[in-house]
């Protein structure tokens, strides 16, 4: 099995290379012709397909033109805050943290409608307790920080060379090293990680670190940042791993609220809140929410400001609205015809309805399928993860592997499909072409976090995670994704059929398969 992987690989390494020769002299190349798994090569896949186009670069600003400024958008619709103080019943799982942000209101604000509570970290189950109106302490400016293009990572980051920039500036992050999933990462393996597997812009991700804690140009940072080079002191995200897990979330976060009109208010670290200004874009919207999560009113307003992270993302990489790619989602937008992502004949059951695409920031954009050869836990499953659509596999690492459907090599552009939790054992390689219904791999709890085998499933456009429930539904064979009122409830329907979401169950209102393949009937003698 060895063997025949590692033909595979250097198949598709040969095919990689004789592509980009073809496409240096002009030549543009096709997928060659499906070369069929055979019975011990565990994975079906076919010779490899690469990129033939390099990536998109943003357009050159002519010299000595000054760059204008985005003038604000038209007024975007924002929920309307509660005008009224409201009774509430505590129920199991509320801490008074947790009512904050949930009512958005500040702890002294809370303390003072509930002077009974002498302690706000002994709330009981059925304490009965006022929650004030919320009181915003100012309004976010319109100033525009980044395009929405700069805060997915979408096409003209395609190209970004992550390492080769780090090390470049000579900063701290250069030479980092932290452990995590029982090994050594390095400062660019880290920004690498989180920018790719939560599809947040390395750039945007590297100006927030480098106006937090100069980390990217600075080799000595101040000491106070060394654990916490974001500036999020908690004992439980130590490390760059996590403080950067945490901003790129709340980056999305924001950034998915605001396009679905769900960004109400900005919940600040000194416990104040913000509203948010109508006139700015997503991408701006995002870096708004994300930055309030770290800063104080006075702090967050310069950062938000000017001179803020703007200032630093341009020091490092120009005008951030050079890089503007729009529209990043055209009009009329459609899914190409997916099938489900197993075989056929085969039952699975449908698990998690819509939910974070990576983590819960990043729009309700994904769906999990458990197989039903093992019982629940975390065992790697003897069935098989199949491909959607024919695609090029452009990732297969950590648990993670990523399907392009446009087939020009970049996780970046156009259509991508993201499994998450496919078992390192018998997975696909980089560089393979499959066909609709090939081999993925095999589920597992490999990648990310899971209580269970199952694989998780989401959809990109343009490095945007594309919700399951939404303009653009997520359909395979038919099925269409419903999305319930909380994340992972929801519903599978096709025609009068339906199947509900459901962690953990194994029954008929939640098994799903694929039609098996009846071959057609030989003509009938003469």
């Amino acid at each position: 099995m060895g063997q025949k992987r590692e033909f595979a690989w250097w198949v598709g390494l040969l095919g990689m290379a004789l592509a980009m020769l073809l496409a240096g002299c002009g030549e543009t190349s096709t997928p060659p012709a499906w070369v069929p798994p055979t019975a011990a090569g565990g994975v079906a896949v076919q010779a490899a397909a690469t990129a033939t186009r390099l990536p998109p670069m943003p357009p050159t600003w002519p010299p000595g033109v000054p760059r204008p400024t985005p003038t604000p958008d038209p007024p975007h619709p924002l929920p309307t805050l509660r005008a009224q103080a409201k009774l509430y019943t505590v129920q199991p799982g509320d801490t008074f943290g947790l009512l904050m942000r949930r009512f958005r209101v500040s702890e002294a604000a809370l303390r003072a409608a509930n002077p009974q509570l002498a302690d706000p970290n002994l709330l009981t189950v059925g304490m009965v307790l006022t929650i004030p109106a919320p009181d915003p302490v100012g309004q976010a400016p319109n100033f525009k920080i980044v395009p929405d293009s700069e805060l997915v990572y979408g096409p003209y980051a395609a190209g970004f060379d992550i390492a080769g920039f780090i090390q470049r500036q000579g900063g701290y992050l250069s030479r980092y090293r932290e452990e995590r999933y029982g090994r050594v990462w390095t400062g660019p393996e880290i920004v690498r990680y989180i920018a790719l597997n939560n599809s947040v812009n390395p750039r945007l991700l590297l100006a927030i670190l480098e106006y937090q804690s100069h980390w990217v140009t600075q080799a000595e940072p101040p000491a106070e940042t060394l654990d916490y080079p974001l500036g999020l002191r908690d004992s439980n995200r130590k490390g760059l791993f996590r403080q950067l897990h945490w901003i790129a979330n709340e980056l999305n976060r924001g950034y998915y609220l605001w396009l679905v009109n769900g960004l109400d208010a900005l919940m600040l670290a000194d416990g104040r809140i913000a509203l948010p200004n109508p006139q700015v874009n997503a991408g701006t919207a995002g870096v708004h929410h994300a930055l309030a999560t770290l800063l104080p009113w006075p702090a967050w307003q310069r950062a938000v400001g000017p001179e803020g992270v703007f200032a630093t993302y341009q020091r490092l990489f120009g005008h951030p609205f050079d890089y503007a790619y729009e529209p990043l989602i055209p009009s009329g937008l459609t899914q190409p015809e997916l099938q489900l992502p197993f075989e056929p004949g085969i039952w699975w059951y449908f698990t998690g309805g819509p939910h974070g695409g990576w983590d819960s920031g990043s729009a309700w954009a994904a769906l999990d399928f458990a197989p039903s050869d093992i019982p629940p836990g975390c065992t790697i499953s003897g069935q098989w993860v199949t491909a959607v659509a024919d695609g090029l596999v452009v990732r297969a690492e950590d648990g993670v592997v990523v399907l392009d459907l446009d087939g020009d090599g970049w996780e970046q552009t156009g259509w991508v499909i993201f499994y998450l939790h496919i078992s390192e054992q018998e997975r696909t390689l980089p560089g393979l072409w499959l066909r609709a219904g090939d081999r993925i791999g095999h589920p597992s709890c490999e990648g990310g976090v899971s209580t269970g085998t199952h694989v998780h499933i989401a959809r990109k456009y343009n490095g945007q995670w594309i919700e399951a429930d939404g303009p653009v539904p997520f359909v395979m064979d038919g099925w269409r994704a419903r999305a319930g009122t909380r994340a992972y409830d929801g519903f599978l329907v096709r025609g009068n059929e339906w199947r509900e979401a459901c962690a953990g169950c194994r029954n008929a209102n939640n098994r799903i398969r694929r039609e098996p393949v009846i071959p057609p009937s030989p003509p009938p003698s003469p």
